[in-house]
């Protein structure tokens, strides 16, 4: 064939139309024209004729309004296989069209009205249950048939595909070329022709002026947008009184893991220290469902994933009281249960965390404890006929509310480690304190001044918890060590 057939470039606008030799034949034909489109390329291809023919010989594009951009889309199979049959999603995807579907806007009143629709008509569920952003598509072909017979369908090939949807987002399938080789297709054919093509962006750079235009018209959209959303959201938000703080926690029971029987539940409920308020209708405790546990490595873990939701209110003292007292922090108490088929329960486990300070969300993992009976009765009680020694009084697990003395002794109790607890904790603060500046907060007592020094407080037990991790480190290690190495080394003491 001649050489100079061989090499084509072209420089394709964004929906711009090259007809291949196959559509110059067809459209020719009044007979095949049927649809406005098709008399619209009529009239387009007897004016190149006129004007000398086609420039583009292999090289031709199919814009968004061609039956090839519409079936192309719902034709593409998943895999490469000839007998390919598709699948029940895919023949209903299919018939969901993704492409031009504009957004209708959706007023306010009627999104908080309606937040389920309990009949969902059919063009309800094609419009909602797919991505609808508005797309456009256009290909780039090639026809790569042999020399002299240009125009079979069998031979076009896409080259490229370019998409642009209604966030003005551009996606090229496949990517520039740049330093990059040249792409290669391999024609099936008696002389299996291979074909290398490259893909350049050939877009003018824009201006300074036109980029500054356009940043100046995001801003304005933007600022229209976060304006409508203010509009939606209000400013009506109610606030604490002064010298009041408000907590709200959404708290979440994630799992329990380590325990010696299946079948676990939670029992909790939150104490309130002095200062400290909530709502008649707030619903301080609560159990959660039985959930069966499931082996996780070594240990059997129960997944509850049970939500709660508290609200309290803090209030401060007079200002002559606060130098002499540190504010106490809302403790949540829980007892691990354990339920099997007989209907017996045991104690599992008891513990309790401080809620915490600062806000934000905290992942906490507490360990627990139960009582353990004097003598192998007590087991053999448990095991047979279930009950086990529990506590009649829940904040026994810290200091009891009814303990008032100044030392508590706990010495003869015997207990057992168990297992542990994970929770989930969503904190939320709010506080007038919080809208005043610095110089005031510095000058009067607010509620911040007693908080910061419960945070004093609360570093004082992180410090007391990390020892005692430490202490349990160092009494794990020296068991490990042989018992000859350690009483050598205690003679030598």
């Amino acid at each position: 064939r001649p050489p100079e057939d061989e090499e084509e470039e072209v420089e394709v606008g964004w929906q711009e139309k090259l007809f291949s030799q196959f559509e110059v034949d067809l459209y020719l034909n009044e007979s095949a024209c049927q649809t406005p489109l098709d008399w619209q390329y009529h009239e387009e291809i007897r004016k190149l004729e006129k004007a000398g023919g086609r420039k583009n010989s292999r090289i031709f594009t199919y814009t968004d309004h061609d039956r090839f951009t519409n079936l192309e889309e719902l034709c593409q199979k998943v895999t490469d296989l000839d007998h390919e049959e598709p699948s029940y999603l895919v023949e209903r995807m299919a018939n969901v069209r993704r492409r031009r579907q504009d957004r209708r806007p959706v007023e306010a009143s009627s999104l908080k009205s309606k937040i389920i629709t309990w009949e969902p008509s059919e063009e309800f569920i094609k419009n909602n249950h797919v991505i609808n952003t508005p797309v456009q598509t256009m290909y780039i072909m090639g026809d790569l048939g042999p020399y002299g017979k240009l125009g079979q369908r069998e031979y076009e090939n896409v080259l490229c595909t370019i998409k642009v949807d209604g966030n003005g987002v551009i996606t090229v399938k496949p990517d520039f070329t740049g330093t990059k080789g040249a792409y290669r297709i391999e024609v099936d054919g008696e002389k299996r022709e291979v074909w290398e093509y490259t893909i350049e962006n050939a877009s003018a750079q824009v201006q300074p002026e036109e980029e500054e235009r356009e940043q100046r018209v995001f801003r304005e959209l933007y600022g229209r947008h976060r304006d409508y959303l203010n509009g939606l959201v209000g400013s009506d938000f109610e606030m604490p009184l002064p010298g009041t703080l408000r907590l709200f926690v959404n708290g979440e029971i994630v799992s329990a893991q380590g325990y010696e029987y299946d079948n676990l539940y939670v029992h909790f409920f939150l104490e309130l220290p002095d200062q400290w308020s909530s709502s008649p209708f707030q619903q301080l405790s609560g159990v959660t469902q039985t959930c069966a546990t499931k082996a996780v490595g070594w240990d059997n873990v129960a997944y509850f994933c049970y939500p709660f939701t508290v609200e309290m209110f803090y209030t401060q003292e007079d200002e002559g009281v606060f130098p002499y007292s540190l504010p106490q922090w809302p403790v949540l108490y829980f007892e691990v249960l354990s339920l099997d088929f007989w209907q017996r329960y045991r104690v599992e486990g008891y513990g309790s965390l401080v809620l915490p300070t600062s806000p934000g969300v905290h992942m906490l993992t507490i360990p627990t404890w139960r009582p353990v009976g004097l003598g192998p009765v007590a087991e053999m009680r448990r095991f047979f006929i279930g009950g086990s020694p529990e506590l009649e009084d829940l904040t026994y697990v810290r200091i009891p509310s009814t303990f008032k003395g100044k030392r508590l002794s706990r010495f003869g109790f015997r207990t057992e480690t168990t297992g542990s607890v994970t929770f989930r904790l969503c904190c939320l603060q709010q506080s007038r304190a919080f809208l005043e500046n610095s110089a005031l907060r510095q000058r009067m007592q607010s509620v911040l001044d007693r908080l910061g020094g419960f945070s004093q407080q609360s570093s004082v037990y992180n410090v007391l918890e990390a020892f005692q991790r430490a202490r349990r480190r160092m009494q794990e290690a020296r068991e490990s060590l042989p018992q000859d190495l350690i009483s050598t080394s205690a003679s030598a003491l």
